[in-house]
């Protein structure tokens, strides 16, 4: 079972799926686009984000065979980015996309503050992704919740949810 910790930038993604690896005692799968983007000496480009995206489907395929694990971010981000970013999507990443964007996902709100770092770059678009984030998923029909609240709150939240999913799994 692998729980997607999905949203738009700076709501809080990176801090609930390393809170939830420790609450279940359980691997969890870093967002590598961040350290990706903050080693290059110039902008990124397609084929940056086409490396990432196999570097993702590559971090999934090894964690599939573990009982639960938690990714920071997940495929449906990185389509969503050729997609308005590029308006195109690598045929090659379209054959794997769905199958391994197959999980759960708590879609983090934007109701936490913006912090503005090097490689955040869209403050005025939050709404709209989360927004084409929640019409993705909603579209491959895959179990989702929103999770808003800050600190320990949401991190209950986001329990209280991956436990229902448990049982029901």
């Amino acid at each position: 079972m692998i729980v997607f910790v999905t949203g738009s930038e700076s709501t809080g993604k990176t801090v609930l799926a390393k809170s939830l690896s420790t609450h279940y005692q359980k691997d969890w799968i870093p967002e590598f686009a961040r350290s990706f983007v903050e080693n290059l000496d110039r902008p990124y480009n397609f084929q940056d984000v086409e490396e990432i995206a196999a570097k993702q489907i590559h971090d999934f395929k090894a964690a599939s065979d573990k009982d639960l694990v938690f990714a920071d971010t997940g495929l449906i981000i990185t389509k969503i980015w050729f997609e308005k970013k590029y308006k195109k999507i690598p045929s090659w990443f379209s054959d794997v996309y769905e199958r391994m964007s197959r999980g759960y996902y708590l879609l983090c709100e934007n109701d936490l503050p913006w912090i503005s770092d090097p490689v955040r770059e869209n403050p005025n678009i939050r709404e709209e992704l989360n927004y084409l984030y929640e019409r993705e998923i909603n579209k491959l029909e895959y179990p989702f919740i929103r999770i808003s609240g800050q600190g320990e709150s949401r991190l209950l939240k986001a329990i209280e949810q991956v436990d229902k999913w448990l049982i029901e799994k």
